[in-house]
């Protein structure tokens, strides 16, 4: 097809480029640096920025950023291939296998597949044989321990109702106030707060809400409340009694706050 074929162009070049970028002599310093390691961190932020601009429904911006997501793929197939391990093909031709194995309904004869009995016998021929073996510990904390719940729930190592998880959190907040309360230490509390967080994300894990994304809704809630309160003070500093945002209140920021919550400015 002419789309394969303008795909495999588009490719070819990219993958040119990288490696002209890697080129000791003649490549760009920065580039010729890096390790896998070292780029890690900018995978994982083009992998959020993606993520971003899905939430946010940014079409251009998340042509943009699946571009920077590709880049990061060939960046790291690049340096692996250049150190004799792997190259781009045999990540394309890995994912290719994996998808056809995990889907026989569809490239063979059988009508059904159990996706998740694909994934453990995957995960056993790796040598990972525990249930929670191979939850990448580079996820959002939120994120991985939603799936290590998951994982722990195929065994029926789960809560039966949300009401149970409901209580677990109840449970847990008591725990934190109690160590505060006590004075307990900053590692101790912070160990109970974990316990809080993990035990919230299995309520969201069984109300079918994903915490990771919950979370991001709230942020920018919060950044579009605050921005508001931004405005209604910018709005106010030419008044005979100006705002000045470091000289306000609580009870000032709690009313500029309940205006921002209702959609409403400052006169």
């Amino acid at each position: 097809m002419a789309e394969d074929a303008l795909a495999q162009a588009a490719l070819t070049q990219l993958l040119q480029v990288m490696r002209r970028l890697r080129d000791p002599v003649a490549g760009c310093a920065w580039d010729v640096a890096q390790t896998s390691a070292t780029i890690a961190p900018y995978t994982l932020e083009e992998a959020y920025e993606v993520a971003d601009a899905i939430e946010r429904g940014d079409l251009p911006a998340l042509r943009d950023e699946l571009g920077d997501l590709l880049f990061q793929v060939v960046f790291h197939a690049r340096m692996a291939e250049e150190a004799g391990h792997f190259a781009f093909a045999d990540i394309a031709n890995g994912i290719s296998d994996k998808l056809r194995r995990r889907h026989p309904q569809v490239f063979a004869a059988a009508q059904h597949a159990d996706w998740e009995a694909l994934k453990a016998d995957e995960r056993v021929a790796q040598g990972n044989t525990g249930v929670l073996a191979g939850v990448a510990l580079a996820l959002p904390a939120l994120a991985r321990a939603t799936k290590l719940g998951k994982r722990a729930a195929r065994v029926n190592f789960d809560w039966q109702i949300p009401a149970q998880v409901r209580g677990k959190v109840a449970e847990e907040l008591a725990e934190l106030d109690e160590a505060v309360a006590q004075n307990e230490g900053q590692a101790r509390i912070a160990e109970e707060l974990g316990d809080l967080l993990f035990a919230l994300a299995q309520w969201a894990r069984h109300q079918h809400i994903d915490p990771e994304g919950a979370l991001r809704g709230a942020n920018a809630k919060f950044e579009r409340r605050f921005a508001a309160m931004e405005q209604a003070i910018a709005h106010r500093q030419g008044a005979a009694e100006p705002l000045v945002a470091k000289q306000l209140n609580s009870a000032q920021w709690e009313a500029l706050w309940h205006l921002a919550k209702a959609g409403k400015g400052v006169d």
